[in-house]
């Protein structure tokens, strides 16, 4: 791993993880793309690439938590004091139980297909295949959205339920994230961006866990000393900023505009990858 190849993966992390388009899926691709042009054979990736890939994650966590802090607070602060009175009737309080109940699906419905998302990771014209599914459920999202005559900025159990389960879904690489959510969102009645910011905050705890549970399960303390650090904590960097910056344009842009763009780009990067990497097996 060079510091280049960090640097380069934690923009495409910072730019993929809010956009609709798969962050799992395009640093599939870079890491992919960089070793077809270094002639290096794509094969299983090392526990430093893999610990790479958490750790940009991570930078995109700590973009989210800076940018919706005031969220967070409100939303920690009600649910403290909703189990101290036992009473859940204020609006940030029920968005928790939204986001624990929306977690708590994706982790039941995610376990499943880990080993299948680990064995894409290696098949990159297959995630090539997913991301033009993705870009096809945009398109479809924005259809019934602008059929659906009211829009609503209100979530239930039964919104949070659906949209957890999509993130599930979304732990196969080329399954946007943010696609499938938010998507999920307007499938389900809500406006763009109250899609966008449960969709956002329900990204917390799921990035939260994997950085905190796979160091410790997956890797030996004297191996990860042998790591490259200034490359992981530099990308980690570059990701948070990049990531931070995308959030804020990201959130205006889906106010006013649809996510028709990001459609078109998941079918033309899907298509192109899909041959790409038929050709350099």
């Amino acid at each position: 791993m060079s510091l280049i190849q960090s640097i380069l993966m934690g923009i495409v992390q910072g730019l993929s993880e809010f956009l609709p388009i798969s962050s799992s899926a395009h640093l599939v691709f870079t890491s992919n793309f960089y070793k077809v042009f270094k002639d290096i054979p794509i094969a299983e990736q090392s526990t430093q690439e893999v610990f790479l890939d958490i750790m940009l994650h991570l930078g995109t966590l700590i973009a989210v938590l800076i940018f919706f802090r005031k969220d967070v607070w409100a939303i920690c602060k009600a649910l403290f004091i909703a189990v101290k009175t036992k009473n859940f009737t204020d609006r940030q309080a029920k968005l928790g139980l939204y986001i624990i109940l929306g977690t708590i699906v994706t982790i039941i419905l995610a376990l499943p297909f880990e080993k299948v998302a680990n064995h894409l990771v290696f098949h990159p014209a297959l995630v090539g295949g997913l991301l033009i599914i993705t870009g096809g459920t945009l398109f479809l999202s924005e259809y019934l959205s602008k059929i659906r005559a009211e829009k609503s900025k209100d979530l239930d159990w039964k919104k949070s339920l659906l949209i957890g389960l999509a993130q599930g879904v979304a732990v196969l690489p080329g399954f946007s994230r943010s696609g499938w959510t938010i998507a999920t969102g307007l499938f389900c009645g809500l406006d763009r961006e109250t899609s966008a910011r449960y969709s956002f905050l329900l990204s917390i705890p799921i990035i939260l866990g994997a950085s905190m549970v796979y160091p410790f399960l997956k890797i030996e303390l004297a191996e990860a000393m042998s790591y490259d650090w200034i490359s992981i904590i530099l990308g980690t960097l570059v990701s948070a900023i990049v990531g931070y910056l995308c959030i804020k344009y990201f959130m205006k842009f889906i106010s006013k505009f649809s996510l028709n763009i990001f459609g078109w780009y998941c079918v033309i990067m899907g298509v192109f990858t899909c041959i790409f990497f038929n050709i350099f097996k």
